[in-house]
């Protein structure tokens, strides 16, 4: 099992292949079209984020001491985004994701090139995969 910063360096050399940002957008937009499609049970109000423009549900199941995020949105970019922050906290346990420095942010540039709102929106979705970490870590 990979460990957290072990997958945020993943994603940190795959888009560092890339200098143009159109080709990050194209290669965050492939990401989010590769992801697993969210059942229709779980796009329920209760598991939409606020704070998100576009419209993000966001999953989490607590199996085995680890947390399990499925998610989608129905806005391209934003499930791009979304498949980034799963890949790296899927499957962690609760302290894991509690002490994670989100570091692949910063460093493939994309708090710069968000546009304010979808700034807001990942830190909404960050802050609720925290609580779902946080709700849990006392199970």
């Amino acid at each position: 099992m990979t460990t957290i910063n072990e997958r945020q360096d993943e994603i940190i050399e795959e888009f560092q292949g890339f200098d143009d940002w159109m080709d990050k957008y194209q290669l965050l937009i492939d990401m989010g079209n590769e992801q697993e499609p969210l059942d229709e049970k779980y796009k329920t109000e209760q598991n939409l984020i606020d704070g998100c423009q576009s419209r993000v549900w966001l999953q989490a199941d607590y199996q085995d001491g680890r947390i399990h995020f499925q998610a989608e949105s129905d806005a391209l970019i934003v499930k791009g985004i979304v498949a980034l922050l799963i890949r790296v906290l899927s499957d962690a346990t609760p302290q894991e994701i509690l002490d994670a420095d989100l570091y692949f942010i910063e460093q493939i540039g994309l708090r710069e090139h968000l546009s304010p709102t979808r700034s807001n929106g990942l830190l909404a979705m960050v802050k609720q995969m925290r609580m779902y970490a946080l709700a849990f870590s006392t199970k």
